[in-house]
């Protein structure tokens, strides 16, 4: 398992970045997968998200002041991924951090590696549609 990290700061509040990215706009932002639908499960709201070939079940809960989310299920890419988005509001703005856990389910040379690879870009992009946004 490998693990990333991406941050940035940008010029708008917490609640506006939280209000204009919820769990299907920042899939969306990510940029790998398209929503499909979106349904409330307890506490969690579920996205069902799909690209090439892939359809895959995405948890949404808020835990410890963080947005926590996860791969469901054995559907997907990935053996395991979870991800924390955290935004630490300051006077010139908040700094937006994601901190994602992931492991590839094919058994390649370097799966990890890959996986954390192209996990990064998915954060990374999420950053800046947010930036953009703003």
């Amino acid at each position: 398992m490998r693990e990333v990290t991406v941050s940035r700061r940008i010029d708008a509040t917490a609640v506006e970045l939280s209000s204009r990215f919820d769990p299907p706009a920042i899939v969306e932002a990510e940029g790998s997968f398209t929503v499909d639908h979106v349904h409330d499960e307890g506490d969690a709201t579920i996205v069902v998200a799909s690209g090439p070939g892939i359809r895959l079940p995405l948890r949404f809960e808020y835990r410890d002041d963080a947005l926590y989310y996860t791969q469901e299920g054995e559907q997907g890419p990935f053996d395991h991924m979870e991800t924390w988005l955290e935004f630490d509001e300051r006077e010139d703005g908040t700094e937006i951090q994601f901190r994602s856990s992931v492991s590839l389910s094919a058994p390649l040379p370097f799966g990890d590696r890959i996986a954390a690879w192209k996990r990064k870009g998915e954060l990374e992009r999420a950053l800046e549609a947010m930036a953009d946004a703003f």
